[in-house]
């Protein structure tokens, strides 16, 4: 029980059986010097004030990745302060997911990628404009590093536009050694297999009805939707891809990712990727 507490349960007997500070703090019962004792540490409003507006602008983030940002900025405050002091304000998130109710089994012949660029994933969200029209982003993240070489927002996909993406990906990071991807139209075309062919990239399709085959660039659509796409409204397909390639940015950039340490994408890739295929983007 903390002192306040303590303190104020002091003041309901006095104030009830008229006694003494003495009296009462025997009857609880309360060391007096936790009565009489006074706080003396500075007020956490210049804290508070950072924290609720590092979650004003970061919506989906918890008081972990709040935290790692302070310390970034250089405040020397642990984890537990954040979160008492996010709990205090209501900064909790509430809409948690459900729990799978089945485990996923991954196949026996994948392994875990162990370097930049060895195994990338991709797959396709769904969206709206702010009039209703529809449009399709191509999402791509690279399953060790976990950096997000492109986001393509279109309102139609063909498999020459997975193919010119890819293409273009592929002259700024270097060419991944396997794609995990579904049986989408766009991903078994002729274009991109034959894409594949010509780099030595091998095309790994998930089981039909199997979304966990590809959980990696599945956990990524979940945080893009999260923190993007509801967060944001589109008046035009420019607007669109402005925004959804800031997300990217600060995703690659600045987000920290509990999965690898905290730290962010880019250096990561930078660490482990081929030092000639520098990270441009």
């Amino acid at each position: 029980m903390r002192p306040a507490r303590k303190r104020q349960l002091v003041d309901e007997v006095r104030s009830v059986w008229q006694v003494s500070i003495r009296r009462a703090c025997q009857a609880l019962p309360v060391d007096r010097s936790t009565y009489h004792y006074r706080c003396k540490r500075t007020g956490q409003a210049i804290l508070m004030k950072r924290i609720k507006e590092i979650a004003e602008t970061r919506v989906r983030y918890g008081y972990r990745r709040i935290h790692v940002l302070l310390r970034r900025e250089g405040w020397l405050v642990n984890s537990k302060r954040v979160c008492r002091l996010y709990r205090e304000m209501g900064l909790q998130l509430r809409n948690k997911s459900p729990k799978r109710r089945v485990k996923a089994q991954l196949r026996e012949d994948r392994s875990p990628a162990t370097a930049a660029n060895q195994v990338w994933a991709m797959d396709f969200v769904h969206d709206q404009l702010f009039d209703g029209r529809k449009i399709r982003v191509l999402t791509i993240v690279d399953t060790f590093t976990r950096l997000s070489p492109a986001i393509e927002v279109r309102q139609n996909f063909r498999g020459i536009d997975v193919v010119d993406t890819l293409e273009r990906v592929r002259q700024e990071i270097g060419c991944p050694k396997t794609i995990r991807l579904d049986n989408g139209p766009e991903f078994i075309s002729k274009e991109l297999d034959l894409w594949a062919f010509m780099r030595g990239v091998t095309l790994d399709f998930s089981r039909p009805g199997k979304p966990t085959d590809n959980a990696f660039i599945e956990s990524l659509n979940g945080k893009f939707r999260a923190e993007c796409l509801n967060a944001n409204w589109f008046l035009s397909l420019d607007e669109a891809r402005r925004k959804c390639e800031a997300w990217r940015r600060d995703y690659n950039e600045v987000r920290p990712h509990s999965a690898i340490g905290n730290q962010v994408p880019a250096v990561l890739h930078r660490m482990t990727g081929d030092p000639g295929q520098p990270v441009t983007r």
